[in-house]
């Protein structure tokens, strides 16, 4: 799949006619979106206790990583689903799932707070993950993510986009699921006026029409002692180690993801429009949307 095989497909990647601009969509979140900081909710000891369990986690789950492929389909999504649902444990934090999960392959996307999201989602339905290049380089989670058949994007590289799109379209064909954030980056998810300009990009969702896939909503939020909260948010210049650092220091914080009805996209459905259902479907706007060759599954 070449970005001139599907019209329009380089725009929406943020390629001009000249092949100039760059894929990177930015979010008007700054430090004033993150909670004051406090003194930790729990002690030393837990905090420690909470970072080693984790540490624990991820060679575990490259190891498992490992072993998917060898693994029946049902028990290997099983297994994935207990890793993650641990892993958010380890962290002291409690999962709630609104709706039913897929129970075949579907392209499923998501709204993106912080990196935590990614466990959420392989918590609710497990499916290989889009993400940025740079996730390749972070220390264990990195290689977590590559072992496990993640795609990633370098954003730097906008005309390699459309292979990427036929990646996931392949995985769908496949049978697999696929997780994407097409907002394309973390934002508080509280103040309005910091949400990712332009609203979900539609190039990933040509995957899902080319490959008559599903695609799947998932509303991600987090609450801190009962209220919502953008504590667990991962944002800006932040390091990840300051984020992770404030997630071990809380207590009672609860990620919720509330799965929508899926979205069949009949063939030669328009990917923008079926990108702004979507995005509505997770953020409820006036936003008009155009008619298009799509059903709501009953």
């Amino acid at each position: 799949m070449t970005a001139a095989a599907v019209p329009g497909l380089g725009a929406d990647l943020g390629v001009g006619v000249e092949g100039e601009g760059l894929w990177r969509p930015t979010s008007g979140c700054g430090p004033y979106c993150l909670p004051p900081p406090a003194a930790p909710d729990v002690s030393r000891l837990r905090r420690a206790g909470r970072l080693l369990g984790v540490l624990g986690m991820l060679p575990a789950g490259v190891g498992l990583a490992v072993l998917l492929p060898l693994l029946p389909a049902g028990r290997g999504q099983a297994a994935l689903r207990g890793w993650a649902l641990w892993t958010l444990r380890a962290l002291g934090i409690r999962l709630l799932v609104g709706g039913r999960a897929p129970r075949g392959r579907a392209l499923l996307v998501a709204n993106h707070v912080s990196w935590l999201d990614i466990l959420a989602v392989l918590a609710v339905s497990p499916a290989r993950m889009v993400a940025k290049r740079e996730v390749r380089s972070w220390p264990l989670v990195g290689a977590l993510a590559a072992s496990a058949g993640t795609v990633f994007v370098d954003r730097s590289r906008p005309r390699d986009l459309p292979a990427t799109v036929a990646r996931v379209a392949g995985a769908l064909r496949s049978g697999r699921s696929v997780a994407v954030f097409p907002e394309g980056t973390t934002w508080c998810g509280a103040a309005t006026d910091c949400r990712p300009g332009r609203g979900f990009r539609p190039a990933m969702f040509e995957a899902a029409v080319a490959a008559g896939a599903p695609v799947v909503p998932l509303r991600i939020g987090y609450r801190y002692a009962g209220d919502p909260s953008t504590l667990p948010a991962f944002l800006g210049e932040e390091t990840l180690w300051a984020s992770v650092r404030r997630v071990l220091a809380a207590r009672d914080l609860t990620v919720s993801v509330t799965v929508s009805a899926a979205l069949h996209p009949a063939e030669g459905a328009d990917r923008r429009a079926l990108a702004r259902i979507a995005e509505a479907a997770i953020h409820p706007t006036p936003r008009p949307v155009l008619a298009t060759r799509l059903y709501l599954a009953a």
